[in-house]
Parts: structure tokens; sequence; C-alpha cells
């Protein structure tokens, strides 16, 4: 019997990438069962610009009460399939077998969770269209335990922007950690792999998701990236990230000058040191001062709520 699977779409302010992705999963020849919404800021959200869809139904919360690990769990205490797939509002299925070649991963009672390839959008720019390509290539893979040594932290590597579970041993395992700024994926991922179970790479499941992040908005994001790997530095101080970092940094600079870009480099090297720098500080987040934190972070709506006590560390 073929396993039944749900869709759980954080949404926030959706936009036009939002309705083709209902659009898309409306043309998917593997049954959705259920798509369930947890949309952030119910002002923001206008149905009758969406596409209506039977399998569809909305909840809505307050700023205050999204939390990237908490609101999932939500999402999946509403579903009752098997298998249940995240997505982002802006992670848009390239074809119509996204839930079909996700749902086939499973068939090895061994998988636990299953991630898909993010292919870039028609307006990324060369450079993160190549860290597309690095971080998701055109070869499926399968991570146990067992590559650890070989892959190091990208063992962990499971992105929810498209990232499909395993309802029964999500539950088993407690689904996502409460009150993380970051990395809600990765560390359930470290899970997975603990407990034993494989996680998937499927390069055949593919979204269409990519960004021109500024170099600013590199380091944000990074600075948080540093803050959840100091919060669960018991998972990552054995599996440092730098080395990786700067194994792409070096892909990319053979791969511009291959396509005769080299005078994108200086641009790499300025994005690349504001994600750097922006991990390094976020990895020393407890030594700066408050405001200064505030400033450095993506996500400052975390801070307010841990500031006010609504969350605690």
């Amino acid at each position: 019997m073929s396993p039944s699977i749900d869709v759980i779409i954080p949404t926030y302010h959706p936009d036009e990438k939002y309705i083709r992705l209902l659009e898309m999963l409306a043309r998917q020849v593997y049954p959705i069962h259920k798509i369930i919404v947890l949309n952030t800021e119910k002002a923001h959200y206008h149905p009758e610009q969406y596409p209506v869809l039977a399998q569809l139904q909305v909840t809505h919360i307050s700023k205050n009460e999204f939390d990237h690990g908490g609101t999932r769990n939500q999402g999946v205490q509403m579903s009752d399939s098997d298998l249940v797939l995240f997505l982002t509002q802006d992670a848009v299925p390239a074809d119509e077998h996204l839930t079909e070649r996700i749902a086939a991963c499973f068939a090895d009672p061994k998988v636990a969770s299953v991630y898909g390839r993010q292919l870039p959008a028609e307006d990324c720019n060369l450079i993160e269209q190549y860290s597309r390509q690095f971080n998701y290539p055109g070869e499926s893979q399968i991570k146990t335990q067992e590559d650890l040594d070989r892959l190091g932290i990208k063992t962990y590597f499971c992105s929810d922007v498209c990232a499909a579970y395993r309802r029964s041993v999500y539950e088993a395992l407690g689904g996502f950690p409460l009150q993380t700024i970051f990395n809600e994926d990765m560390v359930y991922a470290s899970k997975v792999i603990g407990a034993g179970y494989a996680i998937v790479y499927c390069a055949e499941a593919m979204v269409i998701h990519s960004h021109n992040y500024t170099g600013l908005q590199q380091f944000h994001r990074n600075f948080d990236n540093g803050v959840s790997q100091k919060d669960y530095e018991v998972i990552f101080a054995s599996l440092p990230a730098e080395g990786e970092g700067i194994k792409m940094v070096k892909s990319t600079v053979q791969y511009l000058v291959s396509k005769g870009k080299w005078y994108l480099i200086p641009k790499l090297v300025y994005i690349s040191g504001c994600k750097y720098l922006g991990f390094r500080m976020g990895k020393q987040y407890q030594k700066l001062p408050k405001a200064l934190v505030r400033w450095c972070t993506m996500d400052k709506g975390y801070w307010k709520k841990l500031e006010s006590g609504t969350i605690e560390k």
C-alpha cells in the first residue's frame, strides 16, 4: 500500500511564488492528502488570490507564536499521514513528480528523511547558481552514521525548503527542537543519523528555489547559523563547517574562471567574507552586546521573544 503524504507550508506575506507552488501541488501525479498552511499574520493572507484546492487548510498564527521548529511540529500534529513534506512558500515544484519521487524513497524502511534538489530560478545570479549546483548536485545520495568520517557536517545536511519525514520516526524522535533560531532541520537530522536511520538526498525531486542575497543579507543569515551551531554545540562542535565553506569558495572560483567570468571573483570574495564574518560572530554571540546581536541577526523577532521571556535558552 502506498504511503499517504501531507504537505506542510509555513507562510509569511505569501506572494506570487506561493501561488505557483499551490498550482504545482495541484498537478502532482502522486496524490496529496492534505496541504496544511500555517500562516503568520492573517491580515496579509488573501485567500481570494490563491487557487482553491480541496486539500488546502489554513491556520493563522500570530508573529509571536511562530517558531522555526515549534510551528512545523504544530503542522505535523494537524496531519494524519504516513509522510509529511515540508516546503517553504517560495519553493515551487519543478514538475508534477515531486511527491511521487519523494514517496518512492521511503520504500526502504531505514529511510527516515528525504530532501529534494533546489534549482536556481531564472533571475538567479551566476555565483548563486553555482552554490545551488554545489549543495544540490545531480546525483542522489543516501547518508548514514557510516558517512560521518567521510562527509562530516554534510551528513546532517537536510533542508526544510523541501524535505519529507516518516511520521512514525519523527514522532518517536520528538520532532524538531523548540525555540531555535536556525537549523531545526539539521538538528533533527542529527537525531535521525544517531538513531541509526538514513537520510536520502533525492536529486530527482526538484523545486525551484534560490535567493540573490546581498553581502549584508548573507552576513545576517550566517550570523543566525552561527548562533544555532553555538546553541547546539554538542552536535556541531566535532563537525566544523568552515572546511566545507572553503571548499565551496575554491570550487566556485574554478567555475567562474571556466565560464570566463573571472571578474566576478572579487564579488565572490566579498560575499564569502560576509558569510564567514557573520558565522564567526554568531558563534561568539554570547560575548557580544545585546544591541550588536540585534543588529547582526536576520530574525529580530527571536531575540525580542528571548528578551521578553517568551522563550528561554
